[in-house]
């Protein structure tokens, strides 16, 4: 009887948390409509779910709709938000960037990358973004294009080549890791590159789900992941300081050599520890995004054989213009046009990542709703995608869309905007064009699950992974 008083009593005191909450956050007139639902939980269950049975626009067109209104509110990974969709949401959170809104991260990001100075994520990732531009200037891109195509063609000798069937997915993913730790550790060893990669399955789940961090959650097993990694980059790190000190590296080698030599304005160098939490994040951002697309262009490459057919006429004319074992260089890239429209369509129907929040640095008013200082703010890509009055039928897979100017200013947004769009474009660009002309000019494929839908876990990919069936060019 105890027991059963307990429980009554429990879900008493949870019924005026939830009443007292939501009277709390809606009851002022001129805030946007919404609601921010369970304490903690708010809709994050909803929206996760949406994502997992492949509809992910729902979430916000649903709102839209029920609202009346193109900005609304609800709770999302333990935090009020307020939703701005639209080009006008978009273009009012890309242009007050650092004036009334600025970047914030959900605080299970926090948990996940947590620095020994306690500062939070989004004051560490704007250190890393102040030098990361100096980095991904297109004149040092293109001294990358070499060792992306021949990592390239390793990779696909040792995983693609002489097999009848693959998994697209964890093929994708493999590639892109394999290229991060080349890229931005000089890392080729595949012995530790296979136990780096491993936590990398579990370790992003946890920072878009419940903000809860218990033995068994998303977000526990993510902190337990992310501590794992960060322990090997640990002694990865201490290794390059000393190989930096004794000139068997060099400053400008590659972004780990470069974070460990460059000091602040004061002339403070950055911790080891927060190097090792500043290199699990660059692996995350190199990694999961572009595999998405990866595997994404694979499957509508499969399903729309005209599109296929344009790409590998393209590629192929690249491909004859070289002499034999001669690499990839900056002017194939740039030929690449037809490619790279196909892999921003790809981007417009399944973007790798729906969105991103911003934090309000003050009070203001955004079309007559008052927008609290300290508010968090999201943007979805999704609400201005698959637009009909900004893409016409667009559910249509038309790579025409990004011809001339392509699409008008903040209606196209997989990489953000303004001074916060991601400064990994440019290599992201690379590294997708790279993995078509590598695919398309060996094989051309066919799905072996039909219906297989694309599906957010929190990225884009393929319900069960795109298996396809390969048929390889005659030589």
């Amino acid at each position: 009887m105890e027991i059963l008083y307990a429980s009554l009593l429990g879900f008493f005191l949870f019924l005026v948390i939830y009443f007292l909450y939501n009277h709390k956050s809606g009851g002022n007139a001129n805030h946007p409509p919404g609601n921010t639902g369970f304490p903690v939980i708010g809709e994050t269950l909803e929206f996760l779910s949406i994502g997992w049975k492949g509809h992910p626009e729902k979430f916000i067109f649903d709102r839209i709709a029920k609202y009346s209104s193109n900005v609304f509110k609800t709770s999302l990974i333990g935090s009020p938000v307020v939703v701005f969709c639209g080009v006008n949401g978009n273009r009012f959170l890309f242009s007050n960037e650092n004036k009334l809104v600025r970047v914030w991260y959900p605080h299970s990001l926090d948990k996940v990358f947590l620095t020994t100075t306690q500062t939070s994520t989004d004051e560490e990732g704007f250190k890393v973004r102040k030098f990361l531009p100096n980095l991904l200037k297109p004149v040092v891109l293109q001294g990358y294009i070499g060792l992306m195509d021949t990592n390239a063609h390793s990779y696909f000798v040792n995983y693609w080549e002489k097999k009848d069937m693959v998994v697209v997915l964890p093929l994708a993913k493999h590639y892109t890791f394999l290229l991060a730790c080349r890229v931005l550790m000089s890392i080729d060893d595949p012995n530790l590159v296979a136990l780096l990669e491993k936590p990398f399955a579990i370790l992003f789940k946890g920072v878009v789900s419940i903000p809860i961090d218990l033995p068994g959650t998303p977000l526990n097993r993510s902190i337990k992941a992310s501590s794992f990694v960060k322990k090997e980059l640990l002694v990865i790190i201490k290794k390059r300081k000393i190989d930096l000190a004794e000139g068997r590296a060099s400053p400008t080698q590659d972004i780990l050599s470069h974070i460990i030599s460059t000091s602040d304005d004061n002339g403070n160098f950055m911790h080891e520890e927060d190097i090792a939490g500043k290199m699990v994040g660059l692996l995350v951002a190199s990694h999961d995004n572009i595999t998405s697309v990866c595997t994404c262009t694979v499957k509508y490459l499969a399903e729309l054989r005209e599109v296929y057919q344009g790409v590998y006429q393209e590629q192929l004319e690249i491909v004859k213009s070289k002499a034999p074992g001669e690499l990839l260089n900056w002017e194939d890239i740039q030929k690449m046009k037809y490619s790279w429209n196909v892999a921003c369509e790809v981007m417009r129907l399944a973007p790798p990542n729906q969105g991103a929040f911003r934090e309000a640095l003050m009070d203001f008013t955004y079309n007559g709703f008052s927008i609290p200082k300290g508010w968090k703010m999201y943007f979805n890509a999704f609400s201005t995608h698959i637009n009909h009055d900004l893409f016409p039928e667009p559910q249509k897979f038309d790579p025409s869309r990004f011809e001339g100017l392509g699409p008008a200013p903040y209606t196209y947004v997989p990489f953000g905007g303004g001074p916060r769009m991601c400064p990994g474009k440019d290599f992201a660009r690379l590294e997708i064009l790279v993995f078509m002309h590598h695919l398309v000019k060996r094989f051309r494929w066919e799905k072996l699950i039909h219906d297989e839908k694309i599906v957010y876990n929190p990225f884009a990919s393929l319900e069960k992974g795109l298996p396809i069936r390969l048929f390889p060019h005659e030589a």
